[in-house]
């Protein structure tokens, strides 16, 4: 009886030291769970190989400071690919990917952007190499009493392939007006090159803050959460100006809106997929609007995942392989893992009756 006493508190001891989750059993659960980072799993991003979709990659911060964290990269399976791994980075927080950034007349590369909070600046490497062509970071916010930088998403403008980087802060001091930076990202001088081009955005204030950015490049907007009041819709491109077009999912989320994912149905339609953290749930509202107005994004349905406290995700609607002929849908779990969900899985739940 002694013995058998002993194994049951050490078993009560274990599952009391797990997070305590509200996912409710019917959680959509994803097809592959990724291999676990070293301390902290923050964001992730997709890049999709140029040839062969099948051999795409996901990326996923590890947030820690001290220089201790750093980006891992995986396959379609979760598999870490350890080569890749890029570490000695200061708390990384957001990451983002874009493709064909120009070096010369003749050369252009995939970069990864990421922000890295400690060094109050965003990192820039070259893609799949995971090698740096930033100088060690570009300083954001340099003019601002909040410098600590957490979200970044990024913009290619199709007219002329210039690459923006939007990045957002830590709310604490931060304007109300203006909390976004949009920085130019140019290769000047064997690196990468920031310039400022505009301060954008409006903040709820309070002790909310901005991480989540994401980008609708075919319709040219931009979507961030604001944490505690709601989720708002610009203008990507600077040259349309700073004014606010939308602000929607103001209720009914549990307490933080966090990551932003954004899949594409057809050119103008799709999901708009934001975190509602606590709730351990996404909510999806219509990325085209309505029929009487494209900047009216009612909520279309909540769905409960099998991730915890969900900071960041990301989802891609192309065929990669036999297990996501329709695309797939990752995001962040706190248990230092990212979650791969099969978007055949999520659509199957959006179009279920409510």
């Amino acid at each position: 009886m002694q013995k058998y006493i002993s194994i049951l508190l050490v078993g009560l001891a274990a599952a009391c030291s797990q997070p305590q989750s509200n996912t409710p059993p019917t959680a959509i659960q994803p097809k592959y769970i990724t291999d676990p980072v070293n301390f902290d799993s923050d964001d992730p991003a997709i890049w999709m190989h140029p040839t062969d979709l099948s051999q795409s990659l996901i990326l996923g911060t590890d947030k820690r400071e001290n220089g201790e964290g750093g980006v891992f990269v995986f396959d379609l399976k979760g598999k870490e690919d350890s080569t890749r791994r890029i570490t000695g980075i200061d708390r990384p927080n957001n990451v983002d990917i874009a493709y064909g950034f120009r070096i010369d007349s003749t050369t252009t590369v995939d970069v990864a952007v990421f922000s890295e909070r400690g060094k109050n600046s965003i990192r820039v490497y070259s893609l799949p190499d995971m090698q740096p062509i930033d100088g060690g970071g570009i300083p954001v916010f340099e003019d601002s009493p909040s410098r600590d930088v957490m979200g970044v998403a990024l913009y290619q403008r199709a007219a002329d392939d210039s690459l923006f980087a939007i990045v957002s802060r830590k709310g604490e001091n931060s304007p109300t007006d203006g909390y976004l930076y949009q920085y130019a990202l140019t290769y000047q001088d064997s690196l990468v090159q920031g310039r400022l081009v505009r301060k954008f955005g409006q903040f709820s204030g309070g002790d909310g803050e901005i991480e989540a950015i994401a980008v609708d490049h075919q319709l040219g907007y931009v979507y961030y959460s604001d944490e505690l009041f709601g989720i708002r819709k610009y203008h990507v491109d600077p040259a349309m100006g700073d004014e606010q077009l939308a602000v929607f999912g103001t209720d009914g989320f549990t307490e933080d809106r966090e990551g932003i994912s954004i899949y594409q149905s057809a050119d103008s339609t799709g999901y708009i997929l934001v975190s509602d953290q606590q709730a351990n749930a996404f909510r999806v509202f219509p990325r085209e609007g309505t029929i009487d107005n494209p900047h009216d994004h009612p909520l279309i349905k909540s769905i409960p995942v099998s991730t915890h406290e969900s900071d960041g995700s990301e989802v891609s609607h192309l065929a990669y392989n036999e297990d996501f002929p329709r695309g797939f849908f990752v995001a962040m779990s706190d248990n230092k893992t990212f979650q791969i969900y099969d978007w055949r899985d999520i659509e199957a739940a959006l179009l279920d009756s409510k």
